[in-house]
């Protein structure tokens, strides 16, 4: 589970430099700790089909974190296999817990092909035959030539998966070929009729070799890496009950509960909490609904109404098992899903993740650190694109996350374009915070924080000058607009 108070970072996105980002966490971990981060969700570490230039999504062998020279390379975007286990010993040195990437929907890249009977269906009505059960030819036959049966002898063959989408007799056709005798998992997202097939070679996670080979897997990554959790990639395109036994093994394995968030991408609230009962509470879950709804407001300015700005969210129907972010890889600028927030309005979503009693906030690795890279756009242009870094304003709230966001919480939602909180301490950590937040002009809010005639100043430094409390703890606190400032006592 998150430490008190934790704070994740997803620390890459899907343009980070190759080679040295294992490196460089080893370098960070204790400037991370101290900025109080506790966790760190990686990207994935095993190679991919496009070698040391693979984000990781793209997955060719699972067994090979960088120490095998398949696919072009050794190493893999993020540098070699003692890079990888060198990191994680040096981060949990200094106290922070690190999450895996795990992508088991797909394999990418095989080495043969293979003919087998499948039925081609309309790639956007999984319902729907295009035509006739016929033998087609698919690149299905994964051998890891380079691996020579290290760690796992297990060849890959058509019959451990589902589908594919390609068909090496029929090239220009556009289709997701159903292979004969096989069904698509029935619990997963009802997108495109059934949204069990995602891209490559499809696992099929009825098979018992496929079964225990991801059992035996998982056992061997985490007793190589001692990793302390996983982030689990598409899930919304895999059987729940799937993850229910998998991650059974693998706590009974490990003598512990794993902490494990599960990227289920929709805005539907209804969807996410399917999920979440077909897995009887046991996986969180990123808040896409959350993320979508900083999106919006960060277009629309002072036209969106605040008070609606958890509307639909996770965090705001299951907040124990709610992981907020305000960005990640996939919604960044040229990315598949690309909804971005607005620089103006990332300090204002990041406090409204960080100060707030309910969610797990996970910082994205752009936001903090700021990138520049070049891709095409979805028209077929080139666009060089600069992300800018926030570590100031995120390090300021993360230092009153760590040492003022704790124990009753009081909302002050009741105006469109200026909202505010407070905390009021608990035992440990007596001090009160008074947060407020505005999309339009400046505004102030009347809040109570418990502390009579005490002065307060504003923790991000937009406003210098300071509030008084009355003899009963209320302050009118103000903030600038489309900014936001945390109120704490003077003294500190």
């Amino acid at each position: 589970m998150a430490a008190i108070n934790g704070v994740m970072m997803q620390y890459f996105h899907w343009y980070s430099h190759s080679g040295g980002l294992w490196q460089q966490l080893a370098r960070d971990a204790q400037e991370l700790a101290a900025a109080g981060f506790t966790a760190l969700w990686l990207p994935p570490a095993y190679k991919g089909n496009n070698g040391s230039n693979d984000v990781g999504y793209a997955v060719y062998d699972l067994f090979d974190l960088g120490e095998f020279d398949q696919k072009g390379s050794i190493a893999t975007k993020y540098g070699t296999k003692d890079e990888y286990l060198k990191a994680i010993a040096l981060a949990h040195a200094a106290g922070i817990q690190i999450y895996g990437d795990i992508v088991l929907n797909h394999r990418l890249g095989a080495d043969a092909k293979e003919e087998f009977l499948a039925t081609p269906l309309d790639p956007n009505n999984r319902f729907q035959p295009i035509d006739s059960l016929q033998t087609i030819s698919g690149w299905t036959h994964f051998t890891f030539p380079g691996r020579q049966g290290k760690y796992s002898t297990m060849q890959w063959h058509w019959w451990h998966f589902d589908a594919i989408d390609y068909n090496v007799h029929n090239q220009q056709q556009q289709a997701v070929y159903l292979i004969k005798d096989k069904t698509f998992d029935r619990h997963v997202d009802t997108e495109k009729g059934n949204f069990d097939y995602l891209m490559g070679c499809d696992l099929d996670m009825d098979n018992p070799e496929v079964l225990g080979e991801l059992n035996y897997w998982g056992e061997w990554y985490l007793d190589t890496t001692k990793i302390d959790g996983l982030r689990l990639d598409a899930v919304k395109h895999i059987e729940p009950r799937f993850f229910d036994d998998w991650l059974k093994h693998l706590n009974n394995h490990t003598k512990k509960d794993l902490f494990t968030v599960g990227e289920y991408w929709s805005y539907e609230l209804d969807a996410l909490e399917y999920f979440i009962n077909q897995t009887e509470g046991k996986i969180h879950l990123v808040d896409a609904p959350l993320h979508n709804n900083f999106h919006v407001a960060s277009r629309q300015g002072q036209s969106y109404d605040l008070r609606q700005i958890f509307d639909g969210s996770l965090v705001q129907h299951q907040p124990t098992l709610a992981v907020t972010f305000v960005e990640n890889h996939d919604s960044q600028p040229l990315q598949a899903l690309e909804s971005v927030v607005e620089n103006w309005f990332k300090p204002l979503a990041y406090a409204l993740i960080l100060l707030r009693e309910a969610g797990y906030p996970c910082v994205f690795y752009g936001d903090y650190y700021g990138a520049t890279y070049r891709d095409r756009g979805r028209d077929g242009n080139q666009y060089d694109i600069v992300l800018q870094s926030h570590r100031p304003a995120i390090d300021r709230l993360l230092h009153a996350r760590r040492h003022y966001a704790y124990g009753i919480q009081h909302d002050y939602f009741d105006h469109p374009n200026t909202v505010g909180w407070t905390r009021l301490g608990d035992t440990a950590h007596p001090d009160s915070m008074a947060v407020i937040i505005a999309n339009s002009a400046a505004g102030t809010k009347w809040m109570n924080v418990g502390k009579p005639n005490t002065t307060y100043i504003d923790l991000m430094t937009n406003i210098t000058t300071p509030i008084l409390t009355n003899a009963d703890g209320w302050g009118e606190f103000c903030c600038q607009g489309g900014s936001v400032s945390v109120w704490v006592p003077k003294s500190h």
